[in-house]
C-alpha cells in the first residue's frame, strides 16, 4: 500500500484544532498534513518495517537514557512544523531545552517545532521522492539532521543543514555527530 493524498483546499480548510480532532477520532489511521494543507493518510506498515522502526526508536531511546539529553518521539507523533504542515517522522529527537520550553498544552498535542533530528525509513513500498521531498521540507525548516535510510538500495542519505545531501552506500554504523553527541545507530538489524 502506498500513501494516498487528498486535495482538500479550497473546498475544505481544516484548521489545526480540526486536523487533530480528525487524528484522535480515527486512532488507527495515521494523517499527515502538507503546508498547502493536503491531507496525506498513511498506510500502517508491514511486519519488516515495523520491525526496522522498532529497533531504530529502541537505538535512539536507549542513547536518550544515558544522555538525557532531550526526548525521543516514535512515528506515531504529529510535529507542526513552521510552514505549517503536520509531519510525522518515524523517528525523532528534539533537546530537551527546546522541549521544556513548550507549554503543557503544546506538548500534549502536535508540538509546534521542528525536531532536531529525524529518521525516514523508506518501506518496501514507499516511492523515494516523496521522501526525499519530505526530507528536504525537515532540513528546509530547522531540523538540524535527517537520516533517510533505503534497505532496499543499502543506502543512506543524510541531510544537513547548509550542505548538500550526503549519500552513503552500505554503511554500517551511523554518526549523531554533534547534534547527538555520543549516538552511534547500530544498522545491521536495520539494513
Amino acid at each position: 500500500m502506498t500513501a494516498i493524498t487528498l486535495n482538500l483546499e479550497p473546498a475544505i480548510h481544516l484548521t489545526d484544532e480540526q486536523f487533530y480532532q480528525l487524528c484522535q477520532a480515527n486512532r488507527d489511521v495515521r494523517f499527515e498534513r502538507t503546508a498547502e494543507g493536503e491531507l496525506i493518510v498513511m498506510p500502517p506498515t508491514g511486519g519488516e518495517t515495523g520491525d526496522r522502526n522498532s529497533e531504530m526508536n529502541f537505538q535512539l531511546r536507549a542513547w536518550n537514557k544515558q544522555s538525557r539529553l532531550g526526548k525521543v518521539f516514535d512515528s506515531s507523533t504529529g510535529f507542526k512544523l513552521p510552514n505549517g504542515a503536520d509531519r510525522s517522522p518515524d523517528a525523532a529527537w528534539v533537546r530537551l531545552e527546546r522541549w521544556e520550553a513548550l507549554t503543557p498544552e503544546q506538548r500534549q498535542k502536535f508540538p509546534p517545532l521542528a525536531p532536531d533530528f529525524v529518521i525516514e525509513l523508506r518501506s518496501a513500498t514507499d516511492e523515494l521522492k516523496p521522501l526525499q521531498a519530505k526530507m528536504q521540507e525537515y532540513r528546509d525548516r530547522g531540523v538540524r539532521l535527517g537520516w533517510l535510510l533505503d534497505p532496499q538500495r543499502r543506502i543512506v542519505e543524510i541531510y544537513r543543514i547548509g550542505t548538500d545531501v550526503e549519500v552513503i552506500q552500505s554503511p554500517t554504523t551511523l554518526s549523531g555527530e554533534d547534534v547527538l553527541p555520543g549516538f552511534v545507530m547500530d544498522l545491521s538489524e536495520i539494513f
